[in-house]
């Protein structure tokens, strides 16, 4: 439910950010206009990409014994955000392929970009970008999930009571814009990656390292933080909606098994 919400209502941010960071250019990429391009696609890996994450992430929580007290508890907070990323990304590199391609353009409908990347790269081609957006994740869900839980726990004891949906919003929002700025170079990177067409790439090296590489030394370092603005607009009210929402599930599903257990 928070994955969907999310992606749905703050596509066309996304799709902006995206087009700024193509190497085409905003305008050619499309600018203002179809700023919905990609929608069916990022609706689609919605639901199962945040269920992934979640399911991994609780679950590590769980079996590296994470608590409030717990002398590590930002290492294990940054594991199992970690290992939740890359069980993501089986679902979100797919359908990044997809949505970024035809938010810029390249392609007028869905089934019309699933056919071409089947025809021209195989089924492989959908992991085009896999280890950069890996590489991107990490290092965001790194910064994001420890603040997060830290912002929580440090209200929560100053006010002497659990946290409200509503304030675990807050704190997801200021959390995921820190990690949001922070990781901006890398987002470009994956973008980049995962824009270039076949014959591009028997030219280029489609590392990370190498790709930040040529931005530099073609186009400038201030193009590292291309779309900067809109990302972490995006993720900062992405974080609110998506952290608020799981959090009022939780604390919904958590009442509901009290009155059972009262019955």
């Amino acid at each position: 439910m928070a994955g969907t919400a999310v992606d749905t209502a703050l596509f066309p941010l996304d799709t902006i950010k995206t087009r700024l960071q193509s190497q085409a250019g905003f305008i050619a990429s499309g600018g203002f206009r179809g700023v919905y391009s990609g929608l069916l696609s990022a609706v689609i890996g919605s639901a199962p990409n945040a269920s992934l994450f979640f399911v991994t992430y609780e679950a590590t929580k769980r079996l590296l014994g994470a608590s409030v007290d717990h002398p590590n508890a930002h290492f294990i907070h940054m594991a199992a955000a970690s290992l939740g990323e890359i069980s993501a990304c089986t679902v979100r590199v797919p359908t990044e392929v997809i949505k970024q391609r035809m938010q810029t353009k390249q392609f007028k409908t869905t089934s019309e970009a699933v056919k071409n990347v089947i025809k021209t790269e195989g089924i492989l081609g959908f992991y085009r970008g896999f280890l950069s957006t890996v590489a991107r994740e990490i290092p965001f869900t790194c910064i994001q999930f420890p603040l997060y839980e830290y912002f929580k726990r440090v209200y929560a004891e100053r006010k002497g009571r659990r946290i409200e949906p509503y304030e675990a919003a807050l704190w997801g929002s200021l959390a995921g814009g820190i990690g949001a700025a922070v990781t901006t170079p890398l987002d470009v990177c994956k973008t980049r990656i995962m824009l270039l067409n076949k014959s591009q790439l028997t030219t280029v090296n489609v590392g990370v390292l190498s790709t930040m590489k040529r931005i530099v030394a073609e186009e400038g370092p201030r193009v590292l933080l291309s779309g900067i603005g809109p990302r972490v607009m995006w993720i900062s009210i992405g974080g609110s909606i998506f952290l608020g929402m799981y959090e009022k599930a939780v604390k919904s599903l958590c009442e509901l098994h009290v009155l059972e257990d009262r019955r």
